[in-house]
This record gives C-alpha cells, sequence and structure tokens, in this order.
C-alpha cells in the first residue's frame, strides 16, 4: 500500500480538490447543496474551521480552508462531510453507477471518490492565485462564460468584500495568463 504524505500544519491554510464517485455530476443539486451545506455546518461545531474560498462543480469541488491554532487535522473533517453527506442523503440521490470489488470490501459508499487533492497554501500570493483557481474553474469548464454567473462559488462574496471587480474572470482567451494549473 502506498504511504501518502500530507503535510500537517497547525492553523494552516489548505486548498482541496473533492471529486465525486465516477464524475457523476450530483455535486450542484438543491439536495447535495443543502446536504453539504448541513455537514459543513455540523463539523465546524465539533471541529472548527474556516470556509475562505469554495466553488461547486457538478462533479468536484475546490475549496480553501484555514484551521484554528494548534489543529492540522483536515482529514477527520473531511472525513465527517463526506460520512454526513453519504449517510444522509446517498440514498436519495440514488446515482446508478457500478460499485467495485475494492468499493464491496471495504463498504464504501458510491458518492465520493476515496481520496482528495490537497496543497497547503504557502504565502498570500499563493492564496490569491487558489482563489482566482477556484472562482475560475466554473468558466474553465465551460458552464459559464464569466465567473460571474456561477453560483455555487464564493466569487459573489469576493467581489462584495472588494477582492475582485464584477467583470472579473470573463473567459476572453487570457486563462494562460493567470497561471492556473491542471486538475
Amino acid at each position: 500500500m502506498t504511504a501518502y504524505r500530507r503535510p500537517h500544519i497547525e492553523g494552516g491554510t489548505y486548498f482541496f480538490t473533492q471529486v465525486v464517485y465516477q464524475r457523476q455530476p450530483w455535486l450542484c443539486t438543491d439536495m447535495a447543496r443543502s446536504l453539504l451545506r448541513a455537514a459543513l455546518t455540523k463539523v465546524r461545531c465539533k471541529y472548527p474551521f474556516t470556509v475562505d474560498a469554495i466553488a461547486l462543480l457538478p462533479d468536484h469541488l475546490h475549496c480553501i480552508w484555514t484551521l484554528p491554532p494548534n489543529d492540522a487535522d483536515y482529514a477527520t473533517r473531511w472525513r465527517l462531510i463526506k460520512t454526513y453527506v453519504t449517510k444522509n442523503g446517498g440514498h436519495q440521490l440514488a446515482l446508478q453507477v457500478n460499485k467495485s470489488e475494492s468499493r464491496k470490501k471495504r463498504k464504501e459508499g458510491t458518492l465520493w471518490q476515496r481520496r482528495y487533492w490537497e496543497h497547503c497554501i504557502k504565502d498570500e500570493v499563493d492564496f490569491a492565485r487558489h482563489c482566482d483557481y477556484i472562482h475560475y474553474n466554473p468558466v474553465r469548464h465551460g458552464l459559464c462564460s464569466h465567473a460571474s454567473e456561477w453560483k455555487y462559488s464564493s466569487f459573489h462574496r469576493y467581489v462584495a468584500e472588494g477582492f475582485y471587480k464584477p467583470d472579473w474572470g470573463i473567459a476572453d482567451g487570457t486563462e494562460s495568463q493567470m497561471n492556473f494549473g491542471d486538475e
């Protein structure tokens, strides 16, 4: 078995990508959004953290979290969030996907990919770059032509707080100049 090494920096700020199982497009449904919101609220009661930025896409999400001082346990938070969504709505979402033998053996559901991608934010420039990535991602995937058109994103909060101009993130061919990486 591969030994995954993840950074564990107490009070750290992290960028995450969580993909749904077999890229089934359920994440932007009313039910999924409601379940995810409830899961975040419930988990943050016992394990506080700040959601600094987020974008939900049909088959994956990107977010930035900041953990409290003396706490580096984002893995427990992700496990609890995914478990809550699965237990409270997995049967209602009724996804018709083939469950792998590995998933059957581990008694895993069919909503989430097992692992997630994480990156520890290094500084303010890195934070800004990842916020740009999150907020431009729906445009990049062709779900809208302007970041302000995507309603499942913290982009609107960032505009209200003056971090972005309302016309930021238009699909005009300048994506390569924004220095985005691949998912």
